[in-house]
């Protein structure tokens, strides 16, 4: 594997903390929205792995030599700006926001995964392991279609907000950070290689979409 700039790995790591973090926040607010208690303390739980994993990072930027807080603060404007776009309406938007629109941006860190040297690959794999959400998520939303078949076409519309606000928001993200930019373009190789990246996670999301029973 070719060299990695500390500097790619300083904003990856960054934009991934804050990802995580705000995945805790979202989480401990939807667990409110929760029609159940079980749902609610589901959703409770995997809020806390979320933090545990903003854990990890941080203690690896530090070891990295750079402040969390600073690595993270270039990305907060652009996920806070997502994240207020797209805030949900009730509890199913929230489950499918998490599992279709985090689902699409946890594809991408994968990618950029693999071009990363140890120790770093194998830390953003073990924090983007699934922490039971995704099973969750489906059979949620899989029983509410089942109960009322209009809930799928109020979803699906929604699905596809999501996936587009998030396309734009990590267009910017990337156009603003020229170390991610030249790791991205650096490992796939070339252009054609970051088309078959697109196509990849274009592919991952009409399979999350047809899980879930929604139309992509």
């Amino acid at each position: 594997m070719t060299s990695v700039d500390t500097r790619a790995v300083v904003d990856l790591l960054g934009a991934l903390a804050y990802a995580e973090l705000t995945a805790f926040d979202r989480l401990a607010e939807d667990a409110r929205l929760a029609p159940t208690l079980a749902g609610r303390a589901a959703l409770a739980r995997m809020a806390a792995a979320e933090i545990g994993h903003h854990d990890r990072l941080a203690q690896r930027l530090t070891e990295l030599g750079t402040e969390p807080a600073t690595a993270m603060a270039p990305f907060t404007a652009a996920l806070d700006a997502f994240h207020e776009q797209t805030r949900p309406g009730n509890w199913l938007e929230g489950l499918v926001k998490a599992y279709v629109g985090d689902g699409l941006a946890t594809d991408f860190y994968r990618e950029v995964a693999a071009f990363l040297p140890d120790p770093d690959r194998d830390l953003v794999l073990e924090v983007l392991a699934d922490t039971g959400h995704a099973e969750f998520a489906v059979r949620e939303v899989r029983a509410a279609i089942a109960a009322d078949r209009t809930v799928a076409g109020r979803l699906s519309l929604w699905a596809r907000r999501l996936v587009g606000e998030a396309i734009t928001q990590s267009q910017a993200v990337i156009a603003e950070h020229d170390q991610l930019a030249l790791l991205l373009t650096a490992g796939t190789g070339n252009l054609a290689g970051v088309a078959r990246l697109i196509e990849r996670l274009t592919a991952a999301h009409t399979e999350r979409m047809r899980v879930l029973g929604l139309r992509g």
